[in-house]
């Protein structure tokens, strides 16, 4: 197989064709210096899509926290504005999707939560968005369950939190590190997730377990060859994640994900590596197990929810049968995986109130 070659619909979050039948490794990216949304693509900003909303009822404040391996974490922190100075309130915690940023996806669920009366912060990942870690890109699936539980430290030492109900929501593949903190932090009290992607399981078998095992391993020489081309002096190469160009959305699932990413509709930041992670580091999703032990969550309650027409779907699916209750699974009518990304008309953000006020009391 071309070294050349790297997974290119492999980084499941991002475009999931994983695993499936004739797919080479594709092209590694270089670093580039900008990008601009396709301007000649008219996005699809049907039902609602607003991922860019601003919440006119709330207090917006950026924050960083570190973690205890010592990275920061940058944080946009929002408080309702007709919150009372002496009253404590529950708190949610927001991860984005892989890949992506807190103004992708998750500051929008972060406002809306914050709207019905939480304290409420969307997260950057380490190595992502303004948050720190070097390489940039780089898979850490450990730090990034940290991630999530640095916050919870953060937001229980602020004078307006009521330590003692702090929730966590995870948007695809912060879904599986929001389950994977959740494991080993009782202090998390409820755990939401929205169109979720297991992303170790995506990387080892593929969507629909399509994948071989001869295309892991393929995967993970890959990536250990990169480590000696970045010790021979080459710069690291990034891989997989929304296609750059419409041109090369040769499928569904990769037009679904170009709608978002690279035009008007979610396009963020100046990056064009943004959704590629770092070859060297993606083949630790290998070894990444987060519905393992899932059920050792209970009693604390679990909520899964996903699109009735998603790829995703059977992640959700897989982690409800393990889980044990109290826990619920929401099948969204007509809806797809990155249609839950940011379209307010088919978001079920009232069962997500009703989730969280019923468990962060």
């Amino acid at each position: 197989m071309n070294k050349s070659k790297i997974l290119k619909n492999t980084l499941a979050c991002l475009i999931p064709l994983a695993f499936s039948a004739n797919v080479a490794i594709a092209d590694s990216y270089a670093p580039a210096k900008a990008f601009i949304p396709n301007p000649e693509y008219t996005p699809d900003l049907t039902r609602g899509a607003d991922n860019f909303y601003k919440s006119d009822k709330l207090e917006a404040k950026k924050v960083t926290f570190n973690t205890m391996y010592g990275l920061k974490v940058t944080g946009n922190m929002f408080t309702p504005k007709n919150a009372k100075k002496d009253v404590k309130l529950p708190a949610i915690i927001v991860g984005h999707p892989m890949g992506a940023t807190k103004e992708q996806s998750a500051q929008l669920y972060a406002q809306k939560l914050a709207e019905q009366g939480f304290v409420t912060i969307a997260i950057d990942l380490s190595y992502w968005g303004e948050s720190e870690g070097e390489p940039r890109n780089t898979v850490a699936p450990e730090l990034y369950a940290e991630d999530f539980i640095a916050a919870v430290d953060f937001l229980g030492m602020q004078a307006n939190v009521d330590r003692n109900n702090i929730g966590v929501l995870g948007i695809c593949g912060s879904g599986s590190f929001a389950i994977s903190a959740a494991k080993i932090d009782p202090r998390i009290k409820a755990i939401g997730t929205v169109s979720m992607y297991d992303m170790g399981e995506a990387v080892r078998t593929g969507l629909n377990k399509s994948g071989t095992l001869e295309q892991r391993k393929a995967l993970i020489k890959a990536a250990a060859d990169e480590r000696w081309a970045i010790l021979d002096g080459k710069a690291p190469q990034y891989t997989s994640g929304t296609v750059d160009s419409q041109a090369e959305a040769t499928n569904d699932i990769a037009k679904e994900f170009f709608d978002f990413y690279r035009t008007k509709r979610g396009a963020y930041g100046e990056s064009k590596t943004t959704t590629h992670p770092t070859l060297v580091s993606f083949s630790k999703f290998a070894n990444f197990y987060p519905f393992e032990d899932i059920d050792t969550i209970s009693p604390r309650p679990v909520l899964f929810v996903a699109g009735e027409n998603a790829h995703s779907r059977a992640f959700s699916e897989d982690a409800y049968k393990l889980s044990k209750e109290p826990k619920e699974l929401v099948i969204v009518k007509d809806a797809g995986h990155v249609d839950l990304y940011d379209r307010t008309e088919v978001i079920p953000f009232d069962k997500l109130t009703s989730f969280y006020k019923e468990n962060l009391k």
